[in-house]
């Protein structure tokens, strides 16, 4: 058996432990209760929706076709020429091979055609059924759990808790304060700095406990810039953003700038892994790159100040991935996470392992996450990434760098054990 072969066989036996997701509760897809945002549509055209969509955008088509492709009352011959046209000039990207792999892997279908289109829709609806996540997740894409970072609620209390590991997320409470949300969710809010730490304080011990990590994604809205501001300089700028002031751009970074210090400080107290945002934007037509070329640098002083955190980078910082490779080689505090990474540019990420593990220590490196809200693209995506692993790994060994005798605990350490090392509820697992 060849070297690839070799390492093939042993990364699909391999289970993968999925660092991160945005999967919706199974009931609510059972439920079939659309919205406009994270489930606009309950048909094959949904599978098109989380990050497909914007290669279709960045393609050409107008918005208003988008706009039909996604509505629920827009049939399936309707969709299919809506799409078909943008389909055949996307259709080799990450984004959309993750699509293809899906209608291979789950529904028998080879590609989207005007043949296969009927089929697929009927195919769609016959797999959502009590248990298709486990089904899915477990038995399709060998995949031990799933670690989720709501895009519903602050922490979810999943009804499946061992298959969808949750962070808690962070952001309401720090970065885009919200106190609206935060006491919908809570039934917790405050009108003094003190009060909202008690806030703060009482999410981590009510969530704390059940969590898998924090998470942060406000480098869709600021610099990574998070600076040493004084509690006496934050408390002002509460009161007076909880007196309902519009606070200037920089007395709002200040505020954030504490709080989010605050919460990192208590992730720490927990024993919770602080996951953070990095590098490329979802959606088109609004990424600034010159703020995203600074993320890595404006982080170190983070890094450095709380030298006891666990910090994942996550996605790599593409298109600046050289930064993170040095982040972790020299930062004992910092992990990266492949997760989203491999459908964004699977070629890229075929060289970010090499370059990893030529220059890091291994225990540092997550290898993979869906970042889906669909949980059908999962499966699509760990495909790509099993694929682009295998393919990283046999060229270290033909190139001289990895002996072959060291890859199968190298495999099982990139895919699962650098979690179980990493991540409190995986720990025993």
């Amino acid at each position: 058996m060849s070297v690839m072969a070799q390492i093939r066989e042993k990364i699909e036996q391999t289970p993968f432990v999925d660092t991160h997701e945005h999967l919706i509760e199974e009931s609510r897809r059972l439920s079939g209760a659309l919205d406009a945002g994270l489930f606009p549509c309950d048909d094959w055209a949904y599978l098109f929706r989380h990050y497909t969509q914007d290669d279709l955008a960045s393609a050409g088509m107008p918005a208003e076709d988008r706009r039909r492709f996604f509505a629920p009352e827009t049939g399936s011959e309707a969709k299919y020429s809506l799409v078909a046209p943008w389909w055949q000039k996307i259709k080799h990207t990450g984004y959309a091979q993750a699509v293809r792999h899906t209608l291979r892997g789950l529904y028998g279908e080879s590609d989207l055609t005007a043949e296969s289109a009927p089929r697929l829709a009927e195919k769609y609806r016959e797999l959502i059924r009590p248990g298709f996540y486990e089904e899915i997740l477990r038995q399709r894409s060998h995949i031990e759990h799933c670690q989720v970072n709501s895009l519903e609620r602050i922490f979810m209390q999943t009804a499946q808790p061992d298959l969808l590991r949750q962070d808690l997320s962070i952001v309401a409470l720090s970065t885009g304060l919200d106190r609206d949300r935060v006491e919908a969710e809570s039934g917790k809010t405050a009108d003094t700095l003190d009060g909202w730490l008690e806030v703060i304080d009482w999410h981590f011990a009510t969530y704390g406990p059940r969590a898998v990590a924090v998470k942060n994604q406000s480098a869709y809205m600021r610099r990574l810039d998070y600076d040493r501001v004084p509690k006496e300089q934050a408390e002002p700028l509460f009161a007076r953003y909880a007196a309902g002031e519009t606070l200037a751009p920089g007395e709002s970074k200040a505020l954030q700038d504490y709080l989010l210090r605050y919460c990192v400080g208590k992730a720490t107290e927990y024993g919770l892994p602080v996951k953070l945002h990095t590098g490329y934007y979802a959606g088109h037509s609004y990424m600034p790159l010159q703020r995203l070329r600074k993320n890595a640098s404006d982080l170190c002083p983070l890094l450095q100040d709380f030298p006891d955190t666990r910090f994942v980078l996550m996605h790599v910082g593409y298109p600046y991935q050289d930064e993170y490779i040095a982040l972790a080689k020299h930062y004992p505090n910092v992990s990266i996470d492949l997760c989203w990474a491999w459908i964004i540019n699977p070629a890229a990420g075929v060289r970010f392992v090499k370059e990893f593990l030529l220059a890091a220590p291994a225990n540092k490196l997550f290898t993979f996450g869906g970042d889906y809200i669909p949980v059908e693209l999962v499966y699509g995506h760990s495909r790509i990434a099993r694929q682009g692993l295998a393919q990283a790994l046999t060229e270290l060994v033909e190139e001289g760098w990895i002996a072959p005798e060291e890859t199968p605990a190298l495999i099982e350490r990139l895919m699962r054990g650098n979690a179980h090392e990493t991540f409190p509820l995986l720990r025993n697992v």
